[in-house]
């Protein structure tokens, strides 16, 4: 943030140094932005005891209240740093976020002595590899009946750093064999140093099986990431065609984006306030939904945003039509504002969807991986934008054979927006029968 402030500030215009300095604050922030964000996460949730009937329901208000923190700054950022930037220059503009960013920084290190620390537990990368190299090289041996025969060491503690020992569990069982002791691993067990690249614990095994469960749930939600990407696409290229003027003043179409941060704040409000309590007294569990559960309800609001988005494109080209601008560039007589339920409903999508994703990472993670699980959660958001371009470059390929107009023209008056719309959400439709079927047949870890 510094060295973006001082690329701003510099009285030189666009100068091969200024340049580079903007890139380089750029792709620092990007650098940073990755070490902060898997983290910020799983450490504050590591600050609540999960063994404390108190501390235990106060985790799921921390996801609440961090992605509240995060969408307020964002909504901060979108206007009155917008407004500073425009009217003050933008080395203000980004001087103001780095003083905060150094005052956040400041207060980080502050709480330190106050902080629960969790033990690293190695590289999870090599414990996988660890699993499959055993399981391979005792392909052919049978599994014994009994799970006590299989590997663990003993005590209470794990041979994993600062995780828990996990229970075994019957799916996948082809991974127990790299948990069967063999002959030769017998002779390493008696002198207590058996190779992990031939012999894993129970735990290590499990919890190579559990990302391999929680995989069909992770995949699901990029679909949900591709629908929450239109904020910044095709919502915004509808947005352009229609109506934008509200009495004298022209709005932008970007700023229909606010209605997405405000209805996350209004939304984290109700949910932690209103329907948890709520939901509490009929599932009679501390969160009030589970996280499958509440993702599942985000799920679905995607795929009520985008049948807004489709029936708003088709009014739109109903008034188009109606007033012969289907051959012309302009803009529709129609209100953005129609935009409000689209906008609104992405981002009460993103309350229980992106949040419960957060809490389900995080809880059915094994404890020595959740940062790495996390990231893999904030994945989903840059493989849906992936997706989104895909199925785009798809659409402009296909729907223009022949020299057709495509549903996606520049004078979007001539196309078929709406049918992209409708392709989005009955993609989403079948994501969410999918995403169904495999939370049902989802197994929670049990941990001692």
């Amino acid at each position: 943030m510094a060295v973006l402030t001082i690329s701003a500030s510099l009285p030189a215009q666009s100068s091969p140094p200024q340049k580079f300095a903007f890139f380089l604050g750029l792709y620092m922030i990007a650098l940073g932005a990755g070490g902060i964000k898997p983290c910020v996460s799983s450490f504050g949730a590591d600050q609540f005891d999960d063994t404390d009937p108190l501390e235990r329901p106060q985790k799921g208000s921390f996801f609440n209240w961090f992605y509240f923190s995060i969408n307020a700054g964002s909504l901060m950022s979108g206007t009155i740093l917008v407004y500073i930037q425009d009217n003050y220059g933008w080395g203000l503009g980004f001087g103001i976020p780095t003083l905060f960013m150094a005052l956040a920084i400041g207060s980080f290190f502050i709480g330190s002595g106050i902080y629960r620390f969790q033990k690293p537990g190695g590289s999870p990368i090599i414990r996988v590899c660890q699993v499959i190299v055993a399981t391979f090289r005792k392909w052919r041996v049978q599994l014994p009946d009994d799970k006590a025969l299989l590997y663990e060491v003993s005590g209470k503690n794990s041979a994993i750093e600062g995780s828990r020992k996990l229970d075994h569990t019957n799916e996948l069982r082809f991974l127990d064999k790299a948990a069967i002791i063999t002959p030769s691993d017998a002779k390493c067990k008696t002198s207590d140093i058996p190779s992990p690249w031939r012999l894993c614990t129970i735990t290590q095994v499990e919890e190579l099986k559990l990302l391999a469960r929680m995989f069909p749930i992770w995949a699901t939600t990029i679909v949900f990431s591709s629908v929450y990407s239109q904020n910044s696409s095709m919502f915004l290229e509808q947005g352009m065609v229609l109506d934008r003027r509200i009495g004298s003043f022209s709005i932008p179409a970007a700023s229909l984006s606010t209605f997405d941060v405000i209805s996350v704040l209004i939304g984290v409000l109700v949910y932690d306030k209103i329907l948890v309590p709520v939901a509490r007294r009929f599932s009679k569990k501390e969160r009030g939904f589970t996280e499958l559960q509440r993702m599942g309800i985000g799920l679905f609001m995607s795929i009520l945003a985008m049948v807004s988005a489709a029936l708003v494109e088709i009014k739109r080209l109903e008034i188009a039509r109606e007033l012969n601008l289907t051959h012309e560039k302009v803009e529709v007589p129609m209100s953005i504002l129609w935009q409000i339920p689209q906008y609104a409903f992405v981002g009460t999508g993103i309350v229980f969807t992106y949040i419960g994703q957060l809490e389900f990472f995080y809880d059915q993670s094994p404890d020595a991986i959740r940062s790495l699980c996390t990231a893999f959660a904030l994945v989903t958001i840059s493989l849906g934008s992936y997706l989104n371009s895909l199925i785009l470059t798809l659409i402009s390929y296909f729907s223009t054979l022949g020299g057709q107009t495509g549903w996606i023209p520049d004078n979007l008056n001539e196309g078929h927006l709406d049918w992209f719309f409708w392709l989005i959400a009955g993609v989403s439709l079948i994501n969410f029968v999918i995403y169904v079927c495999c939370a049902f047949r989802y197994k929670y870890k049990t941990a001692s």
